[in-house]
């Protein structure tokens, strides 16, 4: 390994074709939705929002029966809800006064599934 001006370490022999390399380079993705992905994941790292995904997979909820079936506060499962509608995981509508959620679309289902696929495959 030899050192740049910039002091980062590189490989004296590179084992990929510039052609490939080129390709790569070229298809990066955008620094933006990198970040967005990785909140995205940041957010699908904690177990709460996690069983939140999951009760809402299986039918729309209110924060009230969420909060019963997790057997925690309705304000603590506010906050993940505002935090999962951020990001655009979980919508909500209203039914009178009661708001009712529900996964924003079937991407959400799919990553908590392709995730629990590969849990349950380790």
């Amino acid at each position: 390994m030899k050192k740049t001006n910039e002091e980062k370490e590189i490989c004296d022999v590179s084992a990929i074709d510039m052609d490939s390399f080129n390709e790569i380079k070229s298809s990066m993705l955008e620094e933006e939705k990198i970040t967005r992905l990785s909140e995205t994941f940041k957010a699908l790292s904690d177990p709460t929002r996690l069983n939140i995904i999951y009760v809402l997979s299986k039918t729309p909820l209110c924060v009230c029966d969420i909060a019963q079936l997790l057997d925690m506060t309705q304000s603590a499962i506010s906050h993940h809800l505002r935090i999962l509608r951020n990001l655009k995981l979980v919508k909500f509508r209203k039914e009178g006064k009661m708001v009712i959620y529900s996964l924003d679309d079937d991407h959400v289902l799919e990553l908590f599934n392709q995730g629990l696929d590969h849990v349950k495959h380790q």
